[in-house]
């Protein structure tokens, strides 16, 4: 609850609008998206993380010839770009039938804790990018949440652990 006391509206930082990104992003974006179309975003997401992550060349490119003052815009730009090229692959690809269901788009609240967890998963990807000097400035309470050991660690489990355990939608879910 301290966290909340910490942001002001007269004076918005980067924590508040971490905050309403988490909160509008996730509730808006995954309605609007539904289950199937949510854990193909969560499956591309953890792809281009892969790719970024461990990829050799990425840290090897003459930065000086980009006119990039460090690694973290590259990385960054690579990780989005990848990740929305991903989605739209896999979107119109076999993995959306497979993982999908025909008949029913799927219950709400699986959905809602979907898309909290992807667009959680997105923001501590985006901060882990970005240079210590930049996060410094974020609160104690953003930086537990989205960028600790245990905060990441979550963020990447938790969206596969409910994969695993989430039910498959039924007709009656329609």
């Amino acid at each position: 609850m301290q966290y909340f006391q910490t942001l002001s509206w007269s004076a918005p930082t980067w924590d508040l609008f971490i905050l309403l990104f988490f909160l509008i992003g996730a509730l808006l974006y995954g309605l609007s998206l539904g289950r199937d179309r949510v854990i193909i975003i969560l499956v591309s997401v953890y792809m281009a993380l892969a790719v970024v992550s461990n990829t050799p060349v990425l840290s090897k490119i003459n930065l000086l010839t980009l006119n990039l003052n460090d690694n973290s815009v590259l990385k960054i730009t690579v990780f989005l770009g990848l990740f929305v090229a991903l989605f739209f692959l896999l979107s119109r690809s076999a993995l959306l039938r497979t993982i999908g269901s025909s008949t029913a788009p799927g219950s709400w609240w699986q959905t809602i804790l979907f898309s909290i967890l992807q667009v959680g998963l997105l923001i501590s990807i985006t901060l882990s990018f970005l240079p210590k000097d930049i996060t410094q400035g974020l609160s104690d309470g953003t930086k537990q949440v989205f960028m600790s050991d245990y905060g990441r660690s979550a963020w990447m489990t938790m969206p596969i652990f409910l994969m695993v355990i989430a039910p498959k939608p039924k007709k009656s879910e329609m």
